[in-house]
């Protein structure tokens, strides 16, 4: 379990970095040159890759709820970090909010039980097929409207599902490696699709609304949906009695989550 949250934890800082260089990117994008060819958003990009087979590492030996709780620190590291680089001061309120995130995806992360292996019920490959080609057509159309944080959420679900794809083809072929059993998975390739729509969500998203605010929607979301996904898809274990806990954790998340989002977007100070 150490080496699981270990690589969570390697995830969650390169995320951050990640989503500040596809920021700065996508900001520096026009029509004669779009996100994909700017270098930071191409550098935030490979970022991410590898941020991504950290969080596969860490799905072999961790329920999904608790290897995208570890990375919601992300969270808390991007609106410091984007604060810092434009030499602003967090409110009150955020700095308060961000905590309250913090903690309840700590304690969605300690609710994290080991007891009982995890199951493939039947069905998953065809809600998650189904589940991937609605989020597909939520993010073409929401694509053309100007709110940032729809296309969070939908990005959030978008790399949720992959999470949750790449932990029920764990499932499917059990701890030991093999390439063929692998390759004849759904849930293999599926991981793929959840995870373009997610980036199409996620640039078009920074390219609308603050990093900050955006990666908050996007971060609990990826972590709260996925995660209660995979205790009733793949029976991801709570620990016994530890129910209250993953409740009060995930209204935490949620509430802190809120007040970020609704937050206006942070501003240079003056210079005299």
């Amino acid at each position: 379990m150490l080496v699981g949250i270990l690589f969570a934890a390697v995830a969650m800082v390169l995320n951050s970095c990640g989503a500040l260089l596809q920021a700065d990117g996508a900001r520096r994008a026009t029509r004669a040159r779009p996100a994909i060819v700017q270098p930071r958003y191409l550098g935030g990009m490979l970022v991410d890759l590898v941020a991504w087979g950290c969080t596969v590492m860490a799905l072999r030996v961790l329920p999904v709820f608790a290897v995208q709780a570890v990375i919601g620190g992300t969270i808390a590291l991007t609106a410091l970090v984007s604060a810092r680089m434009i030499g602003a001061r967090l409110p009150l309120t955020t700095r308060l909010a961000v905590a309250g995130c913090l903690a309840g995806l700590v304690l969605v992360a300690a609710s994290a039980g080991n007891e009982q292996p995890p199951v493939h019920r039947p069905g998953v490959d065809v809600v998650l097929l189904a589940s991937v080609l609605l989020l597909g057509v939520a993010v073409l159309v929401l694509r053309q409207g100007k709110h940032a944080w729809p296309l969070a959420v939908v990005s959030g679900l978008g790399f949720g599902g992959s999470a949750v794809s790449v932990r029920a083809a764990h499932v499917q072929t059990g701890d030991g490696f093999d390439l063929g059993l692998l390759l004849g998975q759904p849930s293999t390739y599926l991981v793929i699709g959840f995870w373009l729509v997610g980036m199409v969500g996620y640039t078009a998203a920074l390219s609308r609304g603050d990093v900050g605010a955006v990666t908050a929607v996007f971060t609990v979301t990826e972590v709260l949906v996925p995660g209660m996904v995979g205790i009733q898809l793949l029976g991801d274990p709570v620990r016994p009695g530890w129910a209250w806990v993953l409740a009060l954790g995930l209204a935490a998340a949620l509430a802190g989550t809120v007040v970020i989002a609704k937050a206006p977007p942070l501003r240079p100070p003056r210079t005299r």
